[in-house]
């Protein structure tokens, strides 16, 4: 039977208890020689199917690019408004057709319905897949492929002021429970109701992402790298369903949420804010920690000391290619539940804290972009450990951990895209377990931004094989892991 070590990154703790527990048998030797070699491999695989069999360079002057304002729409680098298939894609006011009075169209290579300004509908979709070959308790390479994410997006107005937004994910990913019913193909990632009234104060209401971390807010497909979570999960991702004995999934949760953005004027930037109550863990009677039903608070600030960041509502990327200019962002994120952890007989308050750094530089002289991303969480979560044992446990990361990303997106078009050299370092420190860490480098080949992009990449580590497992008896060798991933989007 073939082993999904990573699926275990969203899956009921009880499963990921026991699925660890078979890796303590890994004893590796080092193999340090054919590791690079194997990685060399597959870079120079990725470098010879782009470059072949028509290779050309061409410089693009990235100081010139302008920042999109909406995420799921945003382009990147790339020259695609050159050509014709992109400008039939996207004039929706030039290509569209009229049904009665609605216009029926393309609009950045989405499906667009428009009646007017205000009230509209478009319809998209992205999917993420990797290879992956990792190393097992044989000392040789297991390869397999993932599926990782495989969405549809909705979203429309229906007024000036109102807006709505419904997003699925797949059932047939490696990130689903085991009560999932696999005769369904999608679940309801997003169901959100909308009050936009202007820039300062906003609403949102229903099953959305719960305002913590950049990463989170980033979501899958607008990260700097293509395998960003490393670091523990909040509740609601930690989680991987919803209602009784769950926190939500995906790191969305049900509640509401208040967002906005100002200038202070004290100190030169922009200051945004996200915030809500959400529904947080949810426990049966005489089964979980929460018996009293107690509410999740949730929350974030950010302040841009140099351009601001324009995504919809509270939404994040966690790079930009360049194209918002140069940017220093400086955020800090809570959550708060109580008796939002452990289990029945061994329970305690959950708080979460998170403080993030996003900086992205344009180099002058047409020298390529640098981003830089780093994380550091602390998370209180003080139940017995006996609580391990219970079966009812919410046994949620209890310490600290924390990572650092830094890219270099090279500023020579080769091929259809550039390339982007990258390393991260990331160190798990729980209270109660052994701590964890890995190291990853890579490159990816950014062909249209967030919207395509390819990526090579190799990890070395223990995080891989104690993933989320955080008892006192967590075990597992540090491993070499390669992966090659992509993913696409319209």
């Amino acid at each position: 039977m073939k082993i999904n070590i990573e699926g275990m990154h969203h899956r009921s703790y009880p499963d990921r208890y026991e699925f660890l527990s078979r890796l303590q048998c890994f004893h590796l030797s080092d193999r340090a020689i054919e590791t690079c070699s194997m990685f060399a491999f597959v870079i120079a695989l990725l470098v010879t199917t782009v470059l072949m069999p028509n290779a050309y360079a061409d410089s693009i002057k990235v100081s010139e690019f302008k920042a999109n304002p909406s995420h799921d729409e945003e382009g990147g680098v790339g020259d695609r408004e050159n050509h014709d298939w992109w400008r039939q894609g996207n004039n929706f006011e030039a290509s569209h057709s009229k049904i009665g009075d609605v216009k029926v169209g393309f609009d950045k290579l989405k499906f667009r319905m428009e009646y007017d300004d205000h009230r509209w509908l478009t319809i998209g979709a992205g999917y993420r897949g990797s290879g992956v070959w990792a190393q097992n308790a044989q000392n040789n390479y297991r390869d397999r492929y993932s599926n990782d994410n495989a969405r549809i997006y909705v979203n429309g107005q229906i007024h000036r002021y109102i807006k709505f937004e419904f997003n699925t994910e797949c059932f047939w990913c490696n990130n689903t429970h085991k009560g999932d019913d696999p005769k369904i193909l999608f679940t309801v990632l997003d169901a959100v109701g909308k009050f936009e009234y202007n820039r300062y104060v906003n609403i949102w209401g229903g099953r959305m992402l719960v305002p913590t971390e950049r990463g989170e807010l980033s979501g899958p497909f607008y990260q700097a790298t293509h395998d960003a979570f490393k670091t523990p999960f909040f509740s609601s991702d930690f989680s991987t369903k919803f209602g009784a004995g769950g926190a939500g999934r995906y790191g969305r949760d049900n509640g509401g949420t208040i967002w906005g953005s100002l200038e202070p004027g004290f100190i030169k930037g922009t200051l945004s804010y996200a915030g809500g109550i959400y529904r947080g863990l949810s426990s049966k009677n005489n089964v979980g920690p929460n018996q009293e039903d107690n509410v999740m608070w949730a929350g974030r600030l950010t302040y841009n000391f140099l351009n601001p960041e324009n995504n919809p509502g509270y939404y994040t990327s966690s790079t930009y290619y360049g194209t918002a200019g140069d940017i220093l962002a400086v955020a800090f994120g809570f959550s708060y539940q109580k008796d939002g952890a452990g289990s029945f007989d061994n329970r305690s308050d959950f708080l979460g804290l998170v403080t993030d750094v996003l900086f992205e530089k344009v180099v002058p002289e047409n020298l390529g972009v640098v981003t830089v991303n780093a994380e550091y969480k602390k998370f209180y979560a003080d139940y017995n450990t006996t609580a391990f044992s219970n079966p009812d446990c919410f046994c949620v990361f209890d310490g600290q951990s924390w990572t650092v990303t830094g890219l270099y997106l090279l500023p020579t078009k080769i091929g259809i895209g550039q390339f982007q050299p990258y390393g991260r370092y990331t160190s798990v420190q729980p209270d109660n377990s052994s701590n964890r860490e890995e190291v990853e480098g890579g490159i990816n080949y950014v062909i249209d931004g967030f919207n395509a992009r390819v990526s090579a990449y190799y990890q070395y580590g223990d995080l891989f094989t104690k993933g989320l497992n955080y008892a006192p008896s967590a075990f597992g060798e540090k491993v070499n892991v390669f992966k090659l991933s992509f993913q696409i989007q319209i």
